[in-house]
């Protein structure tokens, strides 16, 4: 069945990132105030707390606030996750503004303070993005590919972007989480998708446990086999070992500690975990405690299974805390009172559980550890002497429910025992009272979102209607709707073969007609930008061919997995069409980033030109001569909303099965980092920070990537980089930034000017709504630029403003402006009219 109409590029006055919080919530050090980020709305709210919330400012900040710090002078430091940057906000001037605003390396995820005096930010990002001098070294095996940056609070000054102290880089992928020592003189930084020492080996024949035919009789194809490291060996299922066919190692560094003062790496902890959340420090022992999933991928299989002896139903993952003491790691498996032997588990078992475990804080007195259970909509309270001895017992007495669902931060304010707890679902706070238990209040927040984001995101991370028994979620794999960065071996051993009606290219017909249903090791995709590009999985084996009424193809698509949630999860049944249809909204609006490798300007430099010839033109493939052309199966097409796929299929001439729908390359930058086998090479030895890169299931090495064409090694690297490169539907100017003060126009001029020229293109189609924000004359003011680059204020009686008219406001030394790029329709609701009503801000009441 062909794909159907196709979606064109469009504006969108709200764009969906599903960022996942880190450090949502803080209590000012004096206990006045408390800061919240309004991640959908790129807003921190700021309300007095002497008795029940009191909004006092809504400050704009940059796109997909995640985290807060207070510097030791009172000013908070916001992670803006989307924009690459940091926002110092003076929380204390009236009205609130942002100060600084400092340039880091892309997804900025989590921050702390500390050092002698507690003067030095630490930021996690990753090891790219166009803001870091660091070179991200793409085909450079065995390097870190997660960064820490540092900076000096009280140094800042009016440079724009500002000046760090130091860049860290750790050896693991992505970072997240931050945590700091009693004293300030350690800082603790895990990695985001850490893994877990298990890697896939490329399809070879290999020997495997049964059954190893479909429930129709036709055998499996020759497929990937999934090896986990033991400590000692890389072994399978059948405890067969492996190690001959792993030419590298994985350390599984989890957890750095690092020196504040001499910024130096002091140890590495394993062990901790496969997806790592949050961390916090007892304060009473120094004992680390880290919030976390375990993937349990080396487990075969989904469904009841009934011709196989494992399973992944109903145990996708373990929910952990992990200890982190002097020994080392010690995980504590939060839900141990399930019964995994019974997928569906009871209503006593799921009363019980705690799902997706992410923010924490401790007690002044070390004794009593607080978690948000975000797939829970509960609040874990702990002893943490029963904790860190395992001693404890799963008790819904020990358990606080919370009304918004999705609590992803907490903040203690024990002076007055109570909590706040930042709710994601329904974007609010709410207060706990620590005696009781009990949720007293609730208060909303202003949420921009439409209504199908709202409505449909519980049923991407709520284990309680989800799951039989309350343990995993959709979220347990596909982490805030993205991947987790592995391979899972989840097909159907009771399954039968099926037809394929996907639609392939001419120049590549299908090989084959039907699906197997044991269909061998697949990376965890993203949920990201799935409008618009066909046929879903790696296969397409969800094909929305059955699609009704006016459906699109990726509705109808995505609807077949509804199936999964028992498959996967245990629940016994499917979502009701009403719910799966929410799902399905809110789903087909997630977003991808910004590429952040491709300069910011759109353009592409240096190998990244020659490359995009190469995909353009093709290359001869050495073994058979033909000359083989990237974009005639990789569509790339901006205007229609297409990045590398129109949502037909391909035979891939590979080993095994070989019928599979042609991907993206919206994310082939994020694979990076697991450097082996070759061709025509030897392979790569030594430690690598990924154990999954390439190819649907994973086992194609970072330096074994595109090689089999056979090209020259100099157009290979020029390829390689126009596929970092790659875009995606958020053009990379997407959330950029830039504070203009008085003293530093020269300075700041060409980011500014940078900016402009985006927000002025308008093909193939346009870049960006440029907004500008801030204080000037003591008033919190706002403008959105249309195309011609007149600036439109946001208040109906003034008249627009040039670009040198409004840099002309700027002119006492607390005055402020910060430029920003907002995805393309958005300008109006984030510059001038927050909530549409066609009433300016400017124009009416907002704290």
């Amino acid at each position: 069945m062909l794909p159907g109409p196709r979606p064109v590029a469009r504006a969108q006055e709200f764009v969906s990132y599903e960022t996942g919080q880190v450090r949502p919530l803080l209590l000012s050090a004096d206990g006045s105030r408390l800061v919240a980020v309004n991640t959908p709305d790129n807003r921190i709210e700021i309300f007095a707390v002497a008795q029940d919330l009191t909004p006092l400012f809504s400050v704009r900040v940059g796109m997909e606030p995640v985290s807060l710090a207070e510097a030791p002078d009172g000013r908070i430091w916001v992670v803006n996750h989307l924009s690459d940057s940091i926002s110092v906000v003076d929380i204390n001037a009236t009205p609130a503004r942002v100060t600084h605003t400092l340039w880091v390396g892309d997804e900025p995820r989590d921050i702390v303070f500390a050092g002698q005096n507690r003067e030095r930010a630490f930021v996690t990002t990753a090891h790219r993005g166009q803001n870091s001098p660091v070179d991200p070294a793409f085909n450079t095996p065995g390097i870190g590919r997660a960064d820490v940056w540092v900076f000096d609070s009280t140094s800042l000054d009016d440079t724009p972007g500002g000046n760090e102290l130091a860049i860290l880089t750790l050896f693991g992928d992505r970072p997240r989480p931050l945590a700091v020592s009693t004293d300030g003189l350690r800082v603790y930084a895990g990695i985001f998708l850490s893994g877990n020492r298990t890697t896939t080996l490329a399809p070879d024949n290999f020997t495997k446990a049964a059954p190893t035919t479909s429930a129709d009789g036709v055998a499996q194809p020759d497929t990937g086999l999934i090896v986990r490291f033991n400590g000692s060996n890389w072994i399978d299922e059948l405890n067969q070992t492996w190690n001959g066919f792993v030419p590298f190692t994985l350390p599984d560094y989890d957890v750095f500690e690092i020196d504040a003062v001499a910024l130096t790496e002091i140890r590495q902890v394993s062990g901790v975990g496969t997806i790592l959340f949050n961390m916090v420090v007892n304060p009473a022992n120094g004992n680390v405690y880290v919030s976390n999933l375990h993937s349990r991928n080396h487990v075969r299989f989904s469904g009841v299974a009934s011709r196989a002896s494992t399973s992944a139903r109903g145990h996708v993952t373990d929910q952990r805390i992990t200890v982190i003491d002097g020994a080392g790691a010690r995980p504590v498996t939060l839900n141990k009172h399930i019964d995994f032997s019974n997928p569906a588990g009871t209503a006593d078992e799921r009363d019980r559980s705690l799902s997706t475990p992410l923010d924490m804080a401790v007690s002044s007195d070390g004794e009593i550890l607080y978690v948000t259970a975000f797939g829970s909509g509960k609040i874990g309270v702990y002893d943490t002497a029963l904790l860190e001895n395992n001693s404890f017992s799963p008790d819904a007495a020990n358990q606080i429910a919370v009304s918004g669902g999705g609590p992803s931060g907490i903040v203690l304010d024990e002076a007055n025992n109570r909590a706040f707890v930042l709710t994601r679902f329904d974007n609010g706070i709410s207060t706990i009272d620590l005696d009781t238990r009990l949720e007293t209040a609730h208060l909303l927040m202003f949420n921009p979102e439409p209504a199908d984001v709202v409505n449909g995101r519980p049923f991407l991370y709520d284990a309680r209607v989800t799951s039989g028994n309350g343990n995993d979620s959709c979220a347990s794999c596909h982490i805030f709707g993205d991947t987790d960065g592995l391979a899972w071996d989840l097909g159907e051993p009771d399954g039968s073969t099926v037809r394929i009606p996907n639609v392939f290219i001419p120049i590549s017909p299908a090989n084959g007609v039907t699906f197997h249903p044991m269909k061998g090791p697949m990376t965890t995709q993203s949920m990201r930008g799935l409008r618009g590009h066909g046929p879903m999985h790696w296969r397409g084996d969800r094909t929305g061919a059955n699609r009704t009424g006016g459906e699109t193809l990726e509705e109808a698509a995505f609807k077949e997995f509804n199936d999964a949630f028992d498959a996967f999860a245990g629940l016994g049944s499917e979502l009701d069409d009403t719910d799966m249809q929410a799902f399905t909204d809110f789903a087909m609006r997630i977003s991808y980033p910004p590429n952040p490798v491709r300069p910011l300007d759109n353009s592409l430099v240096g190998e990244q030109i020659r490359g995009e010839a190469l995909f353009q033109s093709g290359v001869v493939r050495t073994q058979t001569g033909i000359l083989e052309v990237c974009v005639q199966c990789h569509t790339l097409d901006p205007a229609a909303g297409l990045f590398g796929t129109a949502g037909l299929s391909a035979d891939n001439s590979q080993t095994g099965e070989k019928n599979f729908k042609i991907p993206h390359f919206r994310d082939q930058y994020q694979k990076v980092g697991m450097f082996g086998w070759g061709f025509n090479s030897g392979p790569v030895t030594g430690p690598q920070v990924r154990g999954f890169s390439f190819n649907h299931n994973g086992a194609t090495s970072s330096n074994f990537i595109i090689a089999d064409l056979g090209m020259p090694q100099a157009d290979l690297l020029a390829l390689r980089a126009f596929l970092y490169a790659f875009p995606t539907e958020s053009p990379p100017v997407t959330g950029q930034q830039v504070t203009l003060t008085s003293g530093n126009a020269a300075a700041a001029a060409d980011r500014i000017t940078l900016l402009v020229e985006r927000g002025q293109v308008e093909t193939p189609v346009p870049e960006c709504d440029l907004v500008v924000h801030g204080v000037v004359a003591g008033e919190s003011r706002g403008w959105s630029m249309d195309r011609s680059g007149s600036f439109q204020p946001d208040r109906a009686a003034e008249s627009a403003l040039d670009r040198s008219g409004l840099e002309a406001l700027v002119v006492d030394p607390d005055d402020r402006l910060t430029f920003m790029c907002t995805p393309w329709g958005s300008g109006t609701r984030i510059g001038i009219d927050r909530d549409l009503d066609g009433v300016l801000d400017g124009d009416e009441a907002v704290p």
